[in-house]
C-alpha cells in the first residue's frame, strides 16, 4: 500500500510538472515557442496569452487588464504574414470599441471605431504606417456622415467638411499642414450661407461677411487694427 501511494505520488508530480513544461518555453535558440501565459505579479490574473512559433507571435494573443478577468482589452489575430494582426480593442464589459490592422506596434490600412452605447460606426479611419493618411470620416449614431476631413501622413491637408444629422452641409473650410487656411463657409440648416470668410496661418484674413437671408449684414477685416493706429 505504501509503495502504491509513493508511486501515485511521484505519477501527479511528474504530471504536474510536465504540465507545466508545456508552457513558457524556449527552443534551442532561445526563442520563444509553443504556448505562453503571463500574470499580474502576485496574482492569479492573466497579462497575456498566446502562442509563439520560434519567436513570431501566430494565432490569437489575448491581453487582459488587473481587474479583466476572463474578458480581454484587446485581440490579436496574427495572419503570419509580415507580423500582420487583426486587432480588436474591447471595454472591460465586453463592448468592440475599435478594430483594425497592426504590423508589430504600428496602425495599417482601415481603422473603425464604434459609439460607446450602440454597434454603429463612429470614426473611419486608415493609416500608412501609423499616421492618418486619406479621408477620415465621422459618424452620426443614425450613420450620416458628420465630418470628413483630408490627411496626408498624419497632417490635415485639404478640405474639411461638416455635416448636420440630416445631411446639410454647415461648415466647409481647408485645412494646410494642420492649419486653418484658404476659404471658409459656414451655413444654416437649410443650407444658406450665413458667414464667408478666409482663414491664414490658423487665424482670420481679410475680409469677412456675414448673410441673413441671403444678404450681407455685416463686413469685417482681419487683422483688426489696433487701438491708436490709424
Amino acid at each position: 500500500m505504501k509503495s502504491f501511494l509513493l508511486l501515485f505520488v511521484g505519477i501527479m508530480s511528474y504530471s504536474a510538472a510536465f504540465s507545466q513544461s508545456d508552457v513558457n518555453q524556449f527552443d534551442e535558440n532561445g526563442k520563444r515557442h509553443g504556448s505562453w501565459k503571463k500574470y499580474f505579479e502576485g496574482t492569479e490574473q492573466l497579462r497575456y496569452e498566446g502562442t509563439f512559433e520560434h519567436g513570431k507571435e501566430v494565432g490569437t494573443f489575448k491581453f487582459y487588464c488587473e481587474e479583466c478577468k476572463s474578458q480581454p482589452m484587446v485581440t490579436k489575430e496574427f495572419s503570419g504574414k509580415d507580423n500582420l494582426a487583426d486587432v480588436k480593442y474591447y471595454t472591460i464589459k465586453g463592448k468592440l470599441v475599435s478594430e483594425g490592422k497592426m504590423q508589430g506596434k504600428k496602425r495599417v490600412g482601415e481603422w473603425l471605431y464604434y459609439h460607446e452605447k450602440t454597434n454603429s460606426v463612429m470614426s473611419r479611419e486608415n493609416y500608412v504606417d501609423d499616421k492618418l493618411h486619406g479621408k477620415k470620416y465621422t459618424y452620426y449614431p443614425n450613420g450620416n456622415i458628420t465630418e470628413e476631413i483630408t490627411y496626408e501622413h498624419g497632417v490635415m491637408q485639404g478640405d474639411n467638411l461638416y455635416y448636420g444629422p440630416d445631411g446639410v452641409m454647415l461648415k466647409k473650410l481647408k485645412y494646410v499642414n494642420n492649419e486653418l487656411h484658404g476659404e471658409a463657409f459656414y451655413y444654416d440648416a437649410n443650407g444658406n450661407v450665413t458667414i464667408k470668410g478666409f482663414y491664414k496661418d490658423g487665424k482670420k484674413h481679410g475680409l469677412w461677411q456675414y448673410f441673413k437671408d441671403g444678404k450681407v449684414t455685416l463686413e469685417e477685416t482681419f487683422p483688426k487694427p489696433k487701438p491708436g493706429n490709424n
